[in-house]
């Protein structure tokens, strides 16, 4: 009969034996979000009722396929436990600053859970812009192709 092997220097994280390559080895220190973006990927047809009622409890609707914000609580993720084989589940990426009641027109939520804060747009660059785009001494590329064009049919070489 075999004898079980025994490794040594293994760490136990509550009820799963750890192995590290090397014995100084630290993991490094994780943060977990606070937000979860979840996305429904399979439909509400032919599961059970249950199933169903878990779905519309976290604000899914049977038609529509919109990603949900939840919390990562510890109710929340018992919840999301049981019909983890219906959705998409993907962790928030807030900013360092928050926006503000301002800036909430310029904001997007990608679809890989980051969410992304535009700054309004400064008046004065908004100015330069504008005065940029509309100043008649300014030549751009159609311009100088149309002067050069009737110069060419003028048949006058150029100065």
């Amino acid at each position: 009969m075999k004898q079980k092997i025994r490794w040594k220097d293994s760490k136990k994280y509550g009820y799963v034996k750890y192995f590290p390559r090397k014995p100084d080895h630290v993991d490094p220190p994780f943060e977990p979000s606070k937000l979860l973006l979840v996305t429904r990927v399979k439909p509400f047809w032919g599961n059970p009722w249950w199933e169903k009622q878990i779905l519309h409890d976290l604000g899914f609707e049977e038609k529509k396929n919109d990603p949900m914000i939840v919390k990562n609580t510890p109710e929340i993720c018992a919840l999301l436990w049981k019909v983890k084989h219906l959705i998409k589940i993907l962790p928030l990426k807030l900013p360092d600053k928050l926006p503000t009641a301002d800036d909430l027109n310029g904001t997007y939520l990608h679809e890989n859970g980051i969410f992304y804060i535009v700054p309004k747009v400064d008046p004065a660059r908004e100015e330069a812009t504008e005065k940029f785009v509309n100043d008649p001494k300014k030549l751009n590329r159609d311009i100088i192709q149309e002067k050069l064009r009737l110069k060419w049919l003028e048949g006058r070489p150029l100065p």
